[in-house]
């Protein structure tokens, strides 16, 4: 049943030559672009330095400029004299201006669109999108963050339909600002008639569900990815994007959830059931004898060919990436997304490292501060040069965008140091956990969870925890694990007692309530192995886009919790 695996096409460790047409020209402009910031790591200071007059200049006039000194600024240290720390909220107030049409407030380029962002508490942010921005911050990193695909997975590119995007998501009629600017996602941006970036287009945009032949309502998440993933299964896809790692979860439960009628689409020719296309039984008996010979239905079953993922490998993604892999193909490789979000870029893998990328040093001026310190106005900070293999820090930039010593919210790891500039890997959300003093990060969590379970020799699909407060008991954490395969009592009893004491190890404030007994040990919920997916796929069909329906890992809303669990808090299935 299983189709031979082509030819390795991977070039030799030198960039092939580039072919002609747009295909050639994308691959040299990917490779300009990662070429021109490893030239910028010969100096990485200098080109801080240079990021940090430009801004200071481009932006001296603005209302913001101005009320900060910005023309008498030289220095990160004036900056930083200047200029507190601040959020999305301290600057949402300038932000508003901009959004109503006011000129020249944080930037003095006026803004052509604004990005969406959920947020950590879900609530939308308007992130100013300028020219400029977009051609000193944005694009540079952005075109070298495809470079390692375009290197050792060529083959992936050479056919529109051979990647599976999961992010794009075309808007007809975008939500806009008070002034008419557009307010959506990154992935809902035509970069190529709003900046006149013509080789911008992701890999997979032009295939042929991109754009849906049927229709299907905006906010109908749900039925569009429905409908792409019927179109995909009658062709070779061999590469999967989808940046958020959980929608690129979803797809094996997906393929079984909708399977009886993507097969029914497949035979009859339909598409949701609108007239499509010619009736393909041959393919349509094919899926079904492939369902029948395995017993189940995996992606690694309908498209043979599949070499790559792509999408952020770190955070909670490490507890169930492997697992997943092996839904695609045991041979697939996951390339890291980069570490970024709507407000600007931090770290791009120029290479084919598993979970870091290289600071993006052109992009912003950045500083850092440890993750184990609360952030506030006049922290001090770190400059790049000052930051130290296997730590964790706050990132915090500033760009020519309008953002200045912005605290974005994520926490970064320095995984090692390569010709003076820090490869770091999204470690996680800066959210804390304190409800005795134990100050946990979801990082810590994470790595607690990787060695109890590593140590056990058991999988996961997903994780979250909650913490609970039992009349007249010390509150204690519950973990609720979406395991792989049934555990026995005793495998459950060991886990929870090697998580609790990984935490120790982890947060020494953790082990300090634990020790006083202003913690209980914790506890762990069994769930059943789809429940984060089901999760997931409800909050989908609730109108969220895919790209913002993240994993979370610490759930305190009980109203959450209780959803999550269901079943198995009722049934007590825990240890």
């Amino acid at each position: 049943m299983k189709t031979a695996e082509p030819p390795n096409t991977e070039p030799p460790s030198t960039e092939p030559p580039a072919a002609g047409g747009r295909l050639g020209q994308y691959r040299a402009r990917v490779f300009d672009e990662r070429n021109r910031l490893r030239r910028a790591f010969s100096d990485p200071a200098a080109r801080q330095r240079e990021v940090l007059t430009d801004l200071l200049t481009f932006n001296a006039g603005t209302a913001y400029g101005k009320a900060h000194d910005f023309d008498r600024l030289r220095t990160l240290d004036d900056l930083r004299k200047a200029v507190p720390i601040q959020d999305y909220a301290a600057l949402s107030p300038w932000i508003e201006r901009m959004a109503e049409g006011e000129p020249n407030v944080l930037t003095a380029d006026q803004p052509a669109v604004f990005f969406t962002s959920s947020g950590s508490t879900g609530a939308h942010k308007k992130i100013p999108v300028t020219p400029r921005f977009m051609h000193t911050t944005f694009f540079p990193f952005y075109y070298a963050a495809w470079a390692p695909m375009a290197e050792h997975f060529p083959d992936v590119l050479t056919r529109p339909d051979a990647v599976l995007n999961l992010k794009h998501d075309p808007v007809v009629a975008p939500s806009t600002t008070a002034s008419g600017r557009p307010h959506v996602g990154a992935s809902q941006v035509d970069f190529g008639k709003m900046f006149g970036e013509h080789l911008s287009a992701e890999p997979g945009t032009a295939a042929p569900w991109a754009t849906l032949p049927v229709p299907v309502a905006a906010d109908d998440h749900v039925e569009k990815m429905y409908l792409r993933l019927r179109m995909a299964v009658e062709s070779d896809v061999r590469c999967v994007i989808g940046i958020n790692p959980a929608m690129v979860a979803a797809v094996p439960y997906q393929l079984r959830l909708w399977w009886p009628r993507i097969v029914k689409d497949v035979r009859d020719g339909t598409l949701g059931g609108h007239p499509f296309r010619s009736p393909n039984r041959k393919r349509a008996a094919e899926l079904e004898q492939l369902a029948s010979y395995f017993g189940t239905v995996r992606p690694a079953h309908i498209w043979p060919n599949m070499r790559l993922l792509f999408c952020w490998t770190t955070g909670l993604a490490s507890l169930y990436l492997p697992l997943l892999r092996e839904e695609f193909g045991t041979a697939v490789t996951a390339l890291p997304a980069p570490v970024a979000a709507s407000e600007g870029p931090v770290g791009v893998a120029l290479d084919r490292h598993p979970t870091a990328g290289s600071l993006v040093v052109t992009a912003s001026v950045y500083e850092f501060v440890d993750a184990d310190r609360d952030l506030g106005p006049d922290v001090e900070t770190l400059g790049p040069d000052e930051l130290e293999p296997g730590r964790e820090y706050h990132a915090i930039y500033s760009h020519v965008g309008g953002l200045y010593r912005y605290a974005g919210g994520d926490v970064v790891r320095v995984v090692d140091v390569v010709h003076g500039v820090p490869r770091l890997s999204y470690a996680g959300r800066k959210n804390l956990s304190d409800v005795a003093g134990e100050r946990l990060r979801d990082a810590q969590v994470v790595r607690a969870l990787r060695s109890a379970l590593g140590g056990a020799g058991l999988a996961v699909r997903n994780a979250a925890c909650h913490v609970e407060t039992p009349d007249g008991l010390p509150p204690r954490y519950v973990f609720a694990l979406a395991g792989e395969s049934a555990w026995s009592a005793d495998e459950t009893r060991r886990l929870t007692r090697a998580l609790d004491t990984e935490l120790t190890r982890e947060s020494a404030d953790y082990r300090a309530s634990r020790d006083t007994g202003r913690l209980g040990p914790a506890e762990l919920l069994r769930l059943e192995k789809d429940a984060f997916l089901k999760e997931w796929q409800d909050s989908v069909g609730r109108g969220v886009r895919p790209t913002q329906v993240k994993d979370r890992l610490f759930r305190q809303d009980p109203e959450n919790w209780r959803q999550l669990t269901g079943a198995a808090a009722r049934q007590g299935d825990r240890s």
